[in-house]
């Protein structure tokens, strides 16, 4: 059975994966942290991390990026495995993350589902093919009008495993609007959509002369997240220090 401490339980994405530890027979959450305390749950929660003392396997987060400094402290500390799943890190945290990794797993990715971990192995192959015959890479992403950070860490994700197979050559434009110039040839843009309660929305978009290729991935709901999320906990307990990602637990 493996022990999970849930780094922002009640948060929306804590609460879907509470629901589903509840259903699962390999694992349990048997804490949580969140500076908010109006919901209860089937286990206890802290509003300060400094003042947990409940021995767990791994710690699941999905929290912002603010909490993100004294979990790794507290990880680090404990020796916890930690999958790390929020976004908008600024550099000094992801350089944080490096370092905290050499004496903890770590298991960081900016999208926990199957598909979009697919997905990133297919555009690597789609790259290899269609950058070096000219085509022009865009990605579109949409998400709900709650989401604080944009563009989204799943569509820098994206943007990252493509520009990994053009040798890091392409810089990303994000913003077209304060310049009138020609497209570079060697770019990639990332458009952000905020709206509704649109769980995720990314497109990718190779377009070249008389043809387009469009790759897309849509989630329906927050749990193909929370799944990936508990699979990842049960991967990494028990693993040695080191940055792990979805990729690790897929293959």
């Amino acid at each position: 059975m493996v022990k999970i401490i849930m780094h922002g339980c009640n948060g929306k994405m804590g609460q879907v994966i509470s629901g589903l530890v509840a259903q699962d027979d390999e694992c349990e959450i048997v804490a949580g942290v969140d500076i908010a305390d109006n919901i209860i749950n089937p286990y206890p929660v802290f509003t300060n991390i400094d003042e947990m003392n409940i021995e767990a396997d791994a710690v699941i987060d999905f929290s912002v990026s603010a909490s993100v400094d004294k979990l790794l402290e507290y990880c680090e500390s404990k020796k916890l495995p930690l999958v790390l799943c929020t976004t908008g890190l600024s550099e000094a945290q992801l350089q944080k993350v490096k370092d905290t990794s050499k004496n903890i797993p770590i298991l960081k990715s900016a999208n926990m589902s199957l598909g979009i971990n697919t997905l990133i192995k297919l555009l690597k192959e789609a790259t290899k093919i269609l950058a070096t015959e000219g085509f022009d890479i865009e990605i579109v992403e949409r998400h709900h009008n709650q989401k604080l950070d944009a563009p989204s860490g799943t569509a820098l994700a994206l943007a990252d495993a493509i520009n990994e197979e053009l040798d890091n050559e392409y810089a990303y434009k994000f913003d077209r609007s304060q310049e009138r110039v020609k497209r570079a040839k060697k770019e990639i843009g990332i458009s952000a959509v905020r709206g509704g309660n649109i769980v995720g929305d990314h497109d990718v978009i190779f377009a070249g002369t008389d043809e387009v290729i469009e790759i897309n991935h849509k989630a329906y709901s927050k749990a193909i997240f929370a799944k990936g999320a508990i699979a990842a906990a049960k991967f990494l307990a028990g693993k040695p220090a080191g940055m792990y990602d979805m990729s690790n637990v897929i293959d």
